[in-house]
C-alpha cells in the first residue's frame, strides 16, 4: 500500500502514513494530540484542522488540498463555513491522506494533558487484603538424594512458613520460568500468591514491591488508579477518552454499531484493550516499573461497557427484557483478555445487577455503603453518559439507570472540552450588568482580574454552573429559551448567533487563545435539559416506588463529581429537593470502588451481596414516562417545589 508524508504543525512532527487514512488516524500515529470530543465519529466537529497549500522546499513536498479526500456532507457547512472553506479548513476525522500534506492544528482544536483526573473521596476506610501477596522463601537446594521438584519444594516452603494450601496450584506460564528463577536466585525466592489457591508470579531473591490496577471504564471516560497492594497507596492516576467513543456516544448507539457491522464487536472489543494497555504502560512508566509488575487487574463497567470488554455480544442487553450475559462477579487471566500486564495476572469484574445498571453502580455503592445507614434515607447519582440512581438504606436499596448522554461531560456544547489547560472550570454571572465571572485550568486569577484568560472551551463542571446562572440571572427563562428580546439591547453577550439561535457570549474573542468568542448556544441548553431530565425522573420513580417524596441526603458521583457546584445542581434541577447542606459530591465513587475491590477482598464479597440484594427498577417503560420527562426539562421542575432554594428562585429577574 502506497504510504505518504504527513507533517503537523506547530508541533513539527511527521511521519509516512498509508494511503486512505484519516487525518486524525496520522496524528494518533504521529503522537499528535488533536481535540476529538467525539472520538472520531464525525458528530463534534472539534478536530478542525488547517491544511497548508504550496511546495514546501525545506520538507520537499508539495501540498495541497487535492492530496486529501473531498469534503462530505458531514463537515460542509454543519462544522466548516465558507469562509473556512476557502481558508483551508477540514475535519482531522474526515479527510483521508491520498497524497503528501502539511498540517496545521489550530489551538482550539490541540488536545491538552487532562489535570482534573476523576478523583474519588479521601479518607474511605477500607481493610487491607488483596487477593495477590507476595511471600519470601528460602528453599533448600536439590541434591541427588533429594529429587523433590522445583514447584513441589516452593509449595512445601510456601505450606511450612505461611500456612499456605498444601495443594497449592501454579499458573502454567509461572511454572515454565520456574527452575531458572530458582537457581538464578540461589535457591531464595520470592513467590505472589493469588487468592491463596495458586502461585501466580516467583521472582529470584526478595522481592517486596506489589502492584495492581484498578479501572473505571466509563461510557465517555476511562479512568486508572495503580495501587501499592502492600500499603494501599494510590502511586499513579490517570485517565483517557474510551476510544470506543467514535463508534458512538453512548451504549445503545455501541450495541447498533455491533450489530450492523460484522466487526463491530472486534473493532470495540480490541480498542478498549489497547486504551488499557496504553494506560498500564504510561502509569507504569511514571514510577520506573513495567506493565509486567501489574498482578491483578479489577474491572468496572455499565453492563454494555462490561460485554465489549469482555467480548460477549451484548446485543440482547438492549433489547427487552435487556438481559446481561453474565451477572456474576469473574475472575480471568489477563491473557485471555489480550490485557498486557502480567501474563499470569488475574482480571477481577464486579457483578452486575441487572439491565444497564452494571458493575460500576455496584462499585459506587460498596464506595458509598447507603445499605449501612439504618434510619438516614440516601439518594446516590452517578452522573455520567449513562447515569445510574441508587435510593435507600439497611433495610432496602433501589437502582435504576438513564440515558443522560454526554452533554455534562463536554460533548455535544459547542465549545465543550475536557478538563485541560484552557477549559473554563467555574463560572458566575452579575444580576445586574450580567457579565461573567469565571476561572480557567491553568490560572490562578478569575476573569475580569486577568484579562487575557487564554480560554478555549468549557467543562463539565462550567457546563453546570453555566446554564444554572443564565436562569438565575433570567437571561434564560423557565423552559430553557433565551429571553432574547428584552436583553439582546441591554447587553451585547446576549445576541443571535451564526446559526441565527441566541447565545450568550462567555468570553470575547480577545480574551481566548482560540481568537473567536466562546459561547454558550441554545442547543448547549436543549442538551443539558435533556441530560437532567433524564437523572430528575430516574430519582423521582425510584423515591416513588421506596414510598417516599423527600430523600434525607443527596450524593453526587461521576467524571466531575467533586466540582460540581451543589446550588448550581439543584437550581438546574438535576435531583429532587434537597437541603443543600445534605448534598454531597464525592467525585468518582466508581473508581473508588474498583480501588477497594482491588485492595479488599471483603469489598467483592460484599459486592455479589449488594448485588444480589438491591431491587431494579425499569423506568423507561413505565407509561408516563415522556409526561414526566416532558415537565422535568424545566428549570428547575415545571411542577414540583423546591423550598430549600426559593430564596434563589425569588430572586430571578421576571423578564
Amino acid at each position: 500500500m502506497s504510504t505518504y508524508q504527513v507533517i503537523f504543525q506547530p508541533s513539527g512532527r511527521r511521519g509516512r502514513v498509508e494511503e486512505g487514512k484519516t487525518l486524525l488516524e496520522a496524528s494518533r500515529e504521529l503522537g499528535v494530540d488533536i481535540e476529538a470530543v467525539c472520538g472520531g465519529a464525525k458528530k463534534c466537529g472539534k478536530c478542525k484542522v488547517k491544511i497548508e497549500e504550496g511546495f514546501f522546499e525545506k520538507f520537499n513536498i508539495d501540498s495541497k488540498m487535492g492530496n486529501l479526500s473531498p469534503f462530505q456532507p458531514e463537515e460542509e457547512g454543519k462544522f466548516i463555513t465558507e469562509e473556512m472553506i476557502g481558508d483551508g479548513y477540514r475535519l482531522a476525522c474526515i479527510a483521508k491522506v491520498q497524497g503528501d500534506i502539511l498540517v496545521f492544528v489550530p489551538e482550539e482544536s490541540r488536545g491538552a494533558t487532562q489535570v482534573v483526573l476523576e478523583i474519588g473521596k479521601e479518607g474511605r476506610v477500607f481493610n487491607l487484603d488483596p487477593a495477590v501477596t507476595k511471600y519470601y522463601v528460602e528453599l533448600k537446594p536439590a541434591t541427588l538424594e533429594d529429587h523433590t521438584g522445583d514447584y513441589e519444594r516452593l509449595a512445601e516452603a510456601l505450606h511450612k512458613k505461611y500456612n499456605l494450601p498444601p495443594n497449592l496450584g501454579i499458573d502454567y506460564f509461572c511454572l515454565n520460568q520456574l527452575p531458572n528463577v530458582i537457581r538464578d536466585g540461589n535457591w531464595n525466592v520470592t513467590a505472589t500468591v493469588w487468592n491463596d489457591k495458586e502461585i501466580i508470579h516467583v521472582e529470584s531473591g526478595l522481592v517486596e514491591k506489589c502492584v495492581g490496577l484498578a479501572v473505571d471504564i466509563g461510557t465517555t471516560t476511562v479512568a486508572a488508579y495503580l495501587c501499592d497492594l502492600k500499603t494501599g497507596e494510590t502511586l499513579v492516576r490517570d485517565s483517557m477518552m474510551n476510544p470506543q467513543v467514535r463508534y458512538g456516544e453512548d451504549v445503545l448507539s455501541r450495541i447498533t454499531y455491533h450489530m450492523m457491522n460484522d466487526d463491530g464487536m472486534e473493532k470495540m472489543h480490541n480498542a478498549i484493550i489497547e486504551g488499557l494497555n496504553t494506560l498500564a504502560a504510561r502509569m507504569t512508566k511514571k514510577i520506573d516499573m513495567t506493565p509486567n509488575d501489574i498482578l491483578e487487574v479489577t474491572l468496572v463497567f455499565n453492563t454494555v461497557m462490561q460485554h465489549i470488554a469482555l467480548n460477549i455480544d451484548p446485543k440482547f442487553v438492549g433489547r427487552s427484557p435487556f438481559t446481561a450475559g453474565v451477572k456474576s462477579s469473574l475472575d480471568i487471566k489477563a491473557r485471555d483478555l489480550g490485557i498486557k500486564v502480567n501474563r499470569c495476572a488475574n482480571v477481577h469484574t464486579l457483578p452486575v445487577e441487572a439491565g444497564f445498571v452494571g458493575p460500576d453502580n455496584v462499585s459506587v455503592l460498596i464506595a458509598e455503603e447507603p445499605y449501612k445507614q439504618d434510619k438516614e434515607i440516601r439518594l446516590v447519582i452517578d452522573i455520567g453518559t449513562n447515569g445510574e440512581i441508587d435510593v435507600g438504606n439497611s433495610k432496602k436499596l433501589m437502582c435504576t439507570s438513564c440515558a443522560t448522554g454526554p452533554a455534562l461531560e463536554g460533548a455535544q456544547i459547542k465549545f465543550g472540552m475536557r478538563a485541560a489547560p484552557g477549559a473554563i472550570e467555574r463560572i458566575l454571572i452579575d444580576p445586574e450588568s450580567l457579565e461573567p465571572t469565571y476561572k480557567v485550568i491553568g490560572k490562578e486569577e478569575w476573569y475580569p482580574d486577568i484579562e487575557k484568560t487564554d480560554a478555549k472551551g468549557i467543562c463539565g463542571s462550567a457546563i453546570i454552573d453555566i446554564i444554572a446562572e443564565l436562569f438565575k440571572t433570567g437571561i434564560i427563562n423557565k423552559s430553557g429559551r433565551f429571553n432574547l428580546k428584552q436583553l439582546e439591547a441591554k447587553t451585547p453577550r446576549v445576541r443571535k448567533g451564526e446559526d441565527g439561535r441566541p447565545e450568550y457570549v462567555l468570553a470575547w474573542a480577545k480574551e481566548t487563545s482560540i481568537g473567536k468568542d466562546v459561547t454558550i448556544t441554545q442547543g448547549d441548553v436543549r442538551a443539558v435539559q435533556l441530560a437532567k431530565a433524564a437523572l430528575y425522573c430516574g430519582a423521582e420513580y425510584l423515591m416513588e416506588k421506596y414510598g417516599v417524596n423527600k430523600v434525607d441526603s443527596v450524593t453526587l458521583a461521576g467524571a466531575f463529581g467533586s466540582y460540581i457546584d451543589r446550588e448550581s445542581a439543584l437550581t438546574m434541577g438535576m435531583f429532587p429537593d434537597c437541603e443543600l447542606e445534605k448534598v454531597q459530591a464525592v467525585g468518582n465513587a466508581a473508581g473508588d470502588g474498583a480501588k477497594l475491590a482491588l485492595l479488599d477482598r471483603g469489598k467483592r464479597k460484599e459486592a455479589m451481596e449488594v448485588a444480589h440484594s438491591v431491587e431494579f427498577v425499569e423506568t423507561a417503560v413505565e407509561p408516563d414516562f415522556q409526561d414526566r420527562f416532558a415537565l422535568a426539562m424545566a428549570f428547575p421542575h415545571a411542577t414540583h417545589k423546591f423550598p430549600s432554594i426559593q430564596h434563589i428562585l425569588d430572586k430571578i429577574p421576571k423578564r
